[in-house]
Parts: structure tokens; sequence; C-alpha cells
């Protein structure tokens, strides 16, 4: 099952989507009484207003969980788990722009990312527990400008800047997301290919070792890394599809030229 949230009349409503249409639902499929909900109404799917299909208080990041990164920037492989954060701001859905700000300059890269949807209150997870915690599964493209990242004390910008996380299409419930291959298309060429459970820690390892000192919840999302990036200009169209997901693509315009 795909389910999605998308703007309808300024409002956000969630849907469950088809080959032709996205049925309107009266309530949240995170919650217990999902089956229940009604079908309010329908928008075709090509006309579809996509909104990043959840929207955490803030939201858990992977970084080098992937064994070519890791020797590509010449890094030490992770002993443990360990997560950063994100800011919701910087959340954009399908189709939205990505918006460069002016000032940045040097590298300003895309990273295809396997984001897990939490649907259950986990604390203390076993590993089974974790993957019982997981609802399904959506596609993250982590935006960073690198000049900041490499000379700000922390990520508060270089990845948290409005439009930088675009996150979607939709979230599926019914794919072993660990089994698909990720790729990186920028204007319809390939940057990038991989499998997308080739990672040193799984999603569940990470879930497990969060939830020893924090409480995950309904909507939460952990962000899993990526084996590669690429480079993006101002005018390039970025795609991020993940077999038995779906394709995440967004223009990328400079501040100022948005209109």
């Amino acid at each position: 099952m795909r389910y999605a949230r998308v703007s309808v009349g300024g409002r956000a409503l969630w849907g469950r989507v088809g080959e032709q249409d996205v049925q309107l639902l009266s309530g949240s499929p995170l919650e217990e009484a999902a089956a229940g909900h009604d079908v309010i109404g329908a928008v075709p799917r090509a006309e579809a207003r996509w909104l990043p299909p959840v929207v955490p208080p803030v939201f858990y990041a992977v970084g080098m969980n992937y064994p070519r990164h890791i020797a590509h920037a010449g890094a030490r492989t992770p002993e443990r788990p360990e997560v950063g954060y994100r800011a919701n701001n910087a959340l954009t859905g399908h189709r939205a722009p990505i918006v460069k700000p002016a000032e940045v300059t040097g590298r300003f890269e895309a990273e295809p990312e396997l984001v897990a949807v939490i649907g259950r209150t986990l604390r203390h997870a076993s590993h089974d527990e974790a993957r019982e915690g997981v609802f399904g599964w959506t596609i993250g493209n982590d935006i960073s400008a690198r000049t900041w990242q490499h000379t700000d004390r922390t990520f508060w910008r270089s990845k948290n800047s409005d439009t930088f996380k675009p996150m979607g299409p939709w979230i599926e419930t019914d794919v072993d997301a660990l089994a698909q291959t990720t790729t990186l298309r920028v204007n319809g060429v390939e940057r990038a290919e991989f499998p997308t459970g080739d990672m040193v820690f799984d999603p569940y390892d990470y879930i497990v070792e969060i939830t020893k000192h924090l409480t995950m919840s309904p909507g939460d999302v952990l962000w899993m890394g990526a084996e590669s990036t690429c480079h993006l200009e101002p005018g390039d169209t970025v795609d991020v599809e993940i077999g038995g997901i779906g394709v995440l693509s967004n223009p990328v315009l400079l501040e100022g030229n948005q209109s």
C-alpha cells in the first residue's frame, strides 16, 4: 500500500495512492484506527500536489553507513550505530524546488537515501520490535552545501536550510526495501547506482540503538545514508529512484529565481 500527504485547497490531507488517482482519507494511516478511515474524495494522481509524507518535530539521519562512501571519504568504519538530527524546516515534497542559497559557493551536492518511517512508539526495542515498528519506506535526497559544512562548527545551515531535504513522494508499506537498488539521475543521466541494503548497519540496528536512549514515535523518520553523491547546479532536475518504492524528483533553482 502507498500512502501520501497531498495539498488540496490549501489543506494537507492523507491519501491512498493508486495507479490513476489519490483517494483522500479522513485521517492518518499511522493512527491505530487507520483501517476505519473513510475515503472523502479523490484527486488525479497526475495533478496531485505532493507534500512530504510526514513532518516529524525532528528527524534522524545516518552518516557514513556505506562501505564505498566511507572508503571514498577516507573515514573509519563506525563501530556502532550513531545518528544525527535534522530540522523539519528543511523538508519539501516531490516536484517541489530545491533552492540553492545565493551565497552558497563550492560543491552543492545530492545524496540519495532510503528513509524508514516509524509506525509505533518504540523504547528499548528488540531487533524484532524494531522491524515491526517500521510502518513503511520513502525516499530522501540529502542536499548539502559542502563549503558551509566544512567551515561551520555544526551542520545547522549546510544540511538544514529550507528545501535541503526533499522526501517522498509517498510511503510504501509492502516492499523489501533492503533488497532494492538506489539510482541517482541528474537531467535524466545516471550519476550513481548502488544496492540499497549494502549498509554497515541496517535500519533495525539503528532503531535498537536509538531506543536505548530516546523514544521513537509514529511519524518519526530515519534517513539511512548514501553510497554516492553528485554535484548539482541551478537548472538541473535531480531524480532519486529506489526499486519497489518510486521516484523522488525535484528541480534545482537559485534563490531569487523561484518564480
